[in-house]
């Protein structure tokens, strides 16, 4: 595994999920405005360390929220402005951000697991490459949908048997690639 890690290189894409691994996840809600956003410690400065190693950092989640008709997509977008804007900020860069306002027991829905958000990423970057790319997640969904990519698997957030690595947090895993 770590000699696996060792071989990033900027041919390489980071996928994260946003909730529970970028920023504080709500139990049973929805971030729907800016100032229910928090940052999880330490993941400001491990996009910015990213940044330094993979060719493309590429956010995807699944924001029922939506769906329900708890928050609408301009407020989700306008969420999503702040939080790349405070990323930049802080030395970070992000690529894209692809989400899936679908409810789960929608038929044929855009939500991880689905590959549909790693379709649209490759659509739009055609350089990205399966095997050259990692994903990021505190949720089993997260974990299949980059099983089902053919992605590299980190689990954040305790252990998580089918993922290929886990970590406590964004941060450690930062710090493992960082050496």
């Amino acid at each position: 595994m770590e000699d696996f890690l060792k071989n990033i290189d900027s041919s390489w894409t980071l996928f994260l999920d946003r909730d529970g691994v970028i920023n504080r996840r709500l139990v049973d809600d929805y971030i729907k405005q800016w100032d229910e956003f928090e940052f999880l410690p330490g993941v400001l400065d491990s996009i910015r360390l990213f940044s330094k190693l993979f060719g493309r950092i590429i956010i995807v989640t699944n924001q029922q929220g939506v769906g329900k008709g708890w928050m609408t997509e301009d407020q989700l977008k306008e969420i999503h402005r702040k939080m790349i804007e405070t990323i930049e900020q802080a030395g970070g860069k992000t690529d894209a951000i692809y989400y899936c306002t679908d409810l789960k027991d929608k038929p044929d829905n855009c939500r991880k697991p689905t590959v549909i958000m790693f379709e649209k990423a490759k659509r739009d970057f055609p350089e990205i490459v399966s095997e050259k790319s990692i994903m990021v997640g505190d949720s089993r969904s997260d974990m299949e949908f980059g099983k089902n990519a053919g992605m590299f698997t980190v689990f954040i957030g305790g252990e998580n048997n089918s993922a290929n690595v886990c970590f406590d947090s964004l941060k450690e895993f930062a710090n493992q690639l960082n050496g």
